[in-house]
């Protein structure tokens, strides 16, 4: 049986039932095959999750040709909201991307490249790996905060809004004036905010290095 064949399964499965609810018995059935075929294939469930979150990764397409003539401070925002994008459509996977270091093929391939785009724009090494560290971070988290299981529905941050302009103004006077920014950014434009945010920083850091 082909492993991409299994993979892209129980990527399927996982977007409709979340981790904790696959286990190789109902991938096994949703392959028309047994749970022994695919022992030979990986030694359990770990070595699995580790291929679906590099199948994942895999998804993040970023064009060669979409990068031409750009900055290092575009073509990392680029990067950056395809990964995001691609996250949001995977949200039950995101506690495996949080929780381990990517070292598959794609994880390996993303690396590269964009170390490689910062040490390319005068970035010294050690400042590349870090800055791809923290912005990998930031995308994972804020997906993680926003969209992750267990992630409470758009709907409810007007109950959220309600909550902080019925807290006590003399004890949380900051609060409850920002009830209504606090919970009314669309969550496109919080991205883009702590992106920006982070990429200002970069730019501070190079010159600095320089």
């Amino acid at each position: 049986m082909d492993v991409g064949r299994i993979v892209d399964t129980a990527l399927k499965l996982i977007d409709e039932v979340g981790i904790q609810a696959l286990t190789l018995r109902m991938l096994a059935e949703a392959l028309d095959s047994g749970t022994a075929t695919l022992y030979r294939h990986f030694d359990g469930k770990d070595e699995l999750l580790a291929l679906v979150a590099d199948r994942v990764l895999g998804e993040v397409r970023v064009p060669a040709e979409e990068l031409d003539g750009l900055s290092w401070r575009e073509a990392v925002t680029v990067s950056a909201k395809a990964f995001y994008g691609t996250l949001c459509r995977h949200p039950d996977v995101l506690p495996l991307l949080a929780a381990q270091v990517p070292v598959g093929p794609n994880g390996l391939r993303a690396r590269e490249r964009l170390i490689t785009l910062f040490v390319s724009h005068g970035f010294p090494l050690g400042l590349a790996a870090r800055a791809f560290t923290a912005i990998g971070h930031y995308v994972i988290g804020f997906a993680v905060q926003q969209h992750g299981p267990g992630t409470p529905p758009p709907e409810e941050q007007s109950q959220l809004r309600d909550y902080y302009s019925a807290l006590d103004p003399a004890s949380y006077p900051a609060t409850t004036a920002a009830a209504e920014e606090l919970t009314s950014v669309p969550l496109d434009e919080e991205f883009r905010f702590g992106l920006d945010l982070l990429l200002d920083g970069l730019e501070k850091a190079v010159l600095d290095a320089a």
